[in-house]
């Protein structure tokens, strides 16, 4: 039977990669019980595992404008420490990323080919732990990139619109920026479903297709949760400002999934219908 190891276990997309693994052999770590910075720790928290899948990063962008190291460690060095640990004991590695590494000035969806031009301290660290884990595990890797994340198991915009509906009769939502929604419960079962298929290594866009703002989502979550959509109200990025730059245009491109004679993820209006009816985000 092939062994699992996940890191970041703990979290919204871990803890849900540990439902859809359920059945298989699977060694589930959080933070508090595996340091991806420390490397002895990773070789030995990876013995043993066919697989790893790294959910484990440093997410919190705005902080990590002003601790760039800190999340360097974790997002680069981990990623690294991981895909020496997997090189060497011959696993795969799922390496999960993120839409920042672009610089969101495109107007067409990213294509998994797209040179790296983060315009963030976060994009930046995650860039270089994808670097790392293509030089250190290049045969046995896939990068995962995802964005937008919304799920049962943590803090998420969909769960910061509903908590704002009990408090506010209108909520501001930025309608300049484009990405897709993508329900971790979806991501996860992907990611299993790429490791079962035995699909070529290489670069991946683990996230809903079709596209929306923010605004549209929002929107979107209102309904779901059988509240007015009204209530929600057009604002700009202008009006909203943070100490780390947000890419305008998040939407990727998903090739690499017919590539791999996979078919991509569904519509994200599609995947916020079930998860509304599985009550991930706090609608009653």
């Amino acid at each position: 039977m092939t062994s699992y190891l996940i890191t970041g276990a703990s979290g919204m997309l871990g803890r849900d990669l540990q439902t859809a693994l359920f059945g298989h052999a699977v060694t589930a770590l959080g933070r508090a019980d595996l340091d991806v910075t420390d490397l002895a720790a990773v070789r030995d928290a990876a013995a043993g595992h066919d697989v790893i899948i790294n959910a484990a990063a440093y997410t919190n962008v705005d902080d990590a404008e002003t601790h760039e190291d800190a999340a360097y460690a974790v997002n680069a060095i981990g990623a690294r420490n991981l895909a020496v640990a997997a090189s060497a004991w011959s696993a795969r590695l799922v390496q999960v990323s993120t839409d920042y590494v672009f610089n969101g000035r495109a107007r067409e969806p990213y294509r998994e080919d797209t040179p790296l031009d983060p315009i963030s301290a976060y994009g930046r660290t995650k860039a270089a732990g994808e670097r790392f884990v293509l030089e250190e595990n290049p045969e046995r890797s896939f990068i995962v990139r995802t964005a937008w994340l919304y799920g049962a198991h943590g803090p998420n915009f969909a769960r910061t619109m509903l908590r704002l509906a009990g408090s506010h009769d209108t909520v501001s939502v930025v309608n300049d920026q484009h990405g897709q929604p993508t329900w971790t419960a979806d991501l996860a079962r992907q990611i299993v479903a790429l490791l079962g298929a035995e699909a070529p290594p290489g670069i991946y866009h683990g996230t809903s297709s079709g596209e929306a703002t923010w605004y549209d989502f929002a929107r979107a979550v209102f309904s779901a949760a059988g509240l007015d959509p009204a209530r929600v109200t057009p604002t700009d990025s202008s009006h909203f400002e943070r100490p780390a730059p947000r890419p305008s245009y998040s939407v990727l491109g998903h090739d690499a999934w017919a590539d791999a004679g996979l078919a991509p993820m569904r519509a994200w209006a599609d995947a916020l219908a079930d998860a509304s009816c599985q009550d991930t985000f706090g609608a009653k």
